[in-house]
């Protein structure tokens, strides 16, 4: 049974923004808000802020609003940032090390404790003071170190293949970074997929839709 009953994949992908915003507010010592500067601030009407954080029992004060340190650490438990999940990144390219090396792991919930890959150009090489190791000894590490979350940084083609030795493990959770749909294979997983691509056509779009672009013609 989940913690918060059936909330809205809406309203928990607003979650880190109010999380975010909060943490701004913080660092300028505001100490405290109404939902309707929050509104003004964030672009959100108040009564979508109030019903959003109803969802989970509601936080603010009549005539005194939000604490605004109080609020972000409610939220923080809520998204379970304190839970520090031990998470492996599967190649180590450009795409992996950047998100290596450029993400807060540590502040977002996860700490990051094996890098992989099978290039042996890359294998031994220090990213964020972790050594990548050979893609080969992948299970054996999981195993020692009881890992929780595994991140795909390689391409499509290779992912089932890794996917089928990670869920024998037991590892049923990941951060999905290949455009390949590991939910189609496994009904029973938790993925957060990351196409940057579609977000990148999805800019497009808006821009488009915004100056009534005509379709550029051959």
């Amino acid at each position: 049974m989940h913690k918060y009953g059936n909330i809205s994949a809406p309203v928990i992908k607003r979650l880190p923004r109010y999380y975010r915003f909060l943490g701004e507010l913080i660092d300028k010592d505001v100490t405290r808000i109404s939902s309707r500067e929050l509104s003004d601030k964030m672009g959100l009407t108040a009564s979508q802020i109030r019903q959003d954080l109803n969802c989970f029992g509601g936080f603010g004060q009549q005539g005194y609003g939000y604490s605004v340190q109080g609020l972000y650490n409610e939220i923080g438990h809520i998204l379970g940032l304190n839970h520090m999940y031990r998470a492996v990144l599967i190649g180590a390219g450009n795409l992996g090390k950047a998100v290596a090396m450029h993400m807060s792991f540590e502040k977002r919930g996860f700490r990051l404790i094996g890098i992989f890959d099978n290039d042996p150009h890359k294998i031994g090489t220090i990213i964020r003071n972790i050594e990548v190791t050979d893609l080969d000894k992948l299970e054996e590490f999981c195993r020692d170190h009881k890992t929780d979350v595994a991140i795909f940084c390689v391409p499509k083609a290779a992912v089932p293949g890794i996917a089928e030795r990670l869920y024998h493990l037991g590892i049923k959770n990941y951060w999905n970074f290949s455009h390949y749909d590991l939910s189609v294979c496994y009904d029973d997983i938790i993925v957060e997929n990351v196409h940057l691509n579609d977000s990148l056509m999805i800019l497009c779009y808006k821009i488009s839709d915004a100056n009534d672009v005509p379709e550029e013609k051959e």
